[in-house]
C-alpha cells in the first residue's frame, strides 16, 4: 500500500516528464475512458508473486487475454501496462467477433532466482479466485509450460498443447494474421501486386517476429531486422538473407513497411517524425503511445494498421482451443479473415475521413456489446 501511494505521489507531481506519461493517473482505468470493471492486485509472499489482473469489459463474455511476465520500473508502470493491454484486448476480441471481453494480466518479475512453477501456481490461484471472469494464456515472458503448470490450480487457462486436440503456442497464428495484414496493406496502400521485393523492417525477433519473418521471406520480401539477441540476428542473416539494423535505427530504416514486434509505445512523438515506411503493421501491442501519434502518422501519409486488428491471430487460436472447437485448418482460415477486416478498415478510412487508428477504435467500440 505504501509503495503504491508513494509511486502515485511521484507520478502526479512529475507532470510533463516521460516517467509521468508512462504512469496511470487513476487506479481504475485509462484517462478519458470509462473505468475498468475490475482490477485485482494479487500477492503471494511465499513465491514472490505480484500480479495485476485487469478486467476491462465482460460485455461480450468473460474477459480473455494473456499474462505477461516482465521487469517493470515500478508497480504503477505495471498497472499502466495491465490497463492499456486489457483495453486493447476488448477492442481486439470485439473486432475479431469473439464471444469474449477483454482482460490482461501482468506479473512483476521477481528479482534474482525464483521458483517459476510455484510462482505460476500462485498466479493460477489468483485467476481461479475470479471464478471465470478472466481467462488467461501466454504472452510476453510466459510459455506454454507455464500455462500447463497452472492447470492444477485453475481451469480458466488456454494456450496449452493437448493430446489429440487443437491447442498450444499461439504465436504462429499471431504472425500469420500480421502477415496477411501486411500483404493486404501492400496491395491497397503501396499498389504492389505481391510482397516480392517489398522491404519490411521487423523490430523484434521474438516468437511472433521470427514466424512473421518466415512468412515474409517465403513470399519474397526483403527483410531488415533488429533485436537485442545477436544469435537471432545471425540466424536471420543466414536463413532469410536479412539485413541487420541497429535497434535504435530500425524505426527510421529505409523500408516500405515497418513491423513493430517488440514492446508497446514504439510509435511516439520522438519516433514518428523519423519513420520512412509508408505502411505500419506489426505484432506488438499498444504500438501508439497516444492517440495523437496516430494522427501524426496519418498527417505524414503513413498508413498505420492498428495492432489490435492485425495481431488477433493468437487470441483467435486460444479462444478456439478453450472452447474445444476446430482444428489447425479451421483456425488458420479464421485468422486469414483478418485480411478482410484490414480491407474493410481501409474502406472506412477512405469514406469516413478518419485516421486508421480512430476509425478502428470507433468500429471496435461499437461492437463492445453482447453478441447477438
Amino acid at each position: 500500500m505504501n509503495a503504491i501511494s508513494s509511486d502515485l505521489t511521484r507520478a502526479l507531481s512529475s507532470t510533463g516528464s516521460e516517467a509521468a506519461q508512462s504512469l496511470p493517473s487513476s487506479l481504475f482505468g485509462l484517462p478519458d475512458q470509462p473505468a475498468h470493471e475490475r482490477v485485482l492486485l494479487a500477492a503471494d509472499p511465499l513465491t514472490g508473486l505480484k500480479a495485476i489482473i485487469a478486467v476491462h469489459s465482460t460485455a461480450r463474455g468473460p474477459a480473455f487475454g494473456g499474462c505477461r511476465l516482465w521487469t517493470y520500473d515500478s508497480e504503477l508502470a505495471a498497472l499502466n501496462d495491465a490497463l492499456r493491454l486489457s483495453q486493447g484486448m476488448s477492442l481486439k476480441n470485439a473486432l475479431a467477433e469473439l464471444p469474449f471481453g477483454g482482460g490482461k494480466a501482468v506479473i512483476i518479475k521477481p528479482a534474482g532466482d525464483f521458483d517459476r512453477a510455484a510462482l505460476f501456481a500462485a498466479f493460477g490461484r489468483a485467476v481461479q479466485s475470479l471464478a471465470g471472469a478472466y481467462i488467461t494464456a501466454e504472452d510476453v515472458g510466459t510459455t506454454t509450460a507455464d500455462m500447463r503448470g497452472m492447470q492444477a490450480e485453475t481451469s480458466f487457462v488456454s494456450g496449452i498443447p493437448r493430446d489429440g486436440a487443437f491447442g498450444g503456442d499461439p504465436s504462429p497464428k499471431t504472425a500469420y494474421g500480421v502477415y496477411v495484414s501486411i500483404d493486404e496493406g501492400v496491395r491497397r496502400v503501396l499498389g504492389r501486386s505481391s510482397l516480392e521485393g517489398v522491404r519490411v523492417a521487423i523490430q523484434g525477433l521474438g516468437a511472433v517476429g521470427w514466424h512473421l519473418a518466415e512468412y515474409l521471406h517465403g513470399a519474397g520480401a526483403q527483410l531488415l531486422v533488429a533485436d537485442i539477441d545477436s544469435a537471432k540476428l545471425a540466424r536471420a542473416q543466414a536463413q532469410f538473407g536479412a539485413q541487420v539494423v541497429d535497434v535504435q535505427q530500425i524505426i527510421a530504416a529505409d523500408a516500405d513497411v515497418l513491423a513493430p514486434c517488440a514492446l508497446g509505445a514504439a510509435l511516439n512523438a520522438h519516433s514518428v517524425p523519423q519513420i520512412r515506411a509508408r505502411l505500419i503493421a506489426g505484432a506488438a501491442n499498444n504500438q501508439l503511445a497516444t492517440a495523437a501519434d496516430g494522427d501524426a502518422l496519418h498527417a505524414r501519409g503513413i498508413s498505420y494498421l492498428p495492432d489490435y486488428l492485425v495481431n488477433a491471430g493468437g487470441i483467435i487460436s486460444v479462444a478456439r482451443e478453450y472452447r474445444g472447437e476446430g482444428n489447425e485448418t479451421a483456425v488458420m482460415a479464421e485468422v486469414g479473415r483478418i485480411r478482410e477486416r484490414v480491407a474493410e478498415l481501409l474502406d472506412r478510412v477512405a469514406t469516413q475521413g478518419l485516421t486508421p487508428a480512430r476509425a478502428a477504435d470507433e468500429w471496435a467500440r461499437a461492437k463492445l456489446v453482447k453478441p447477438a
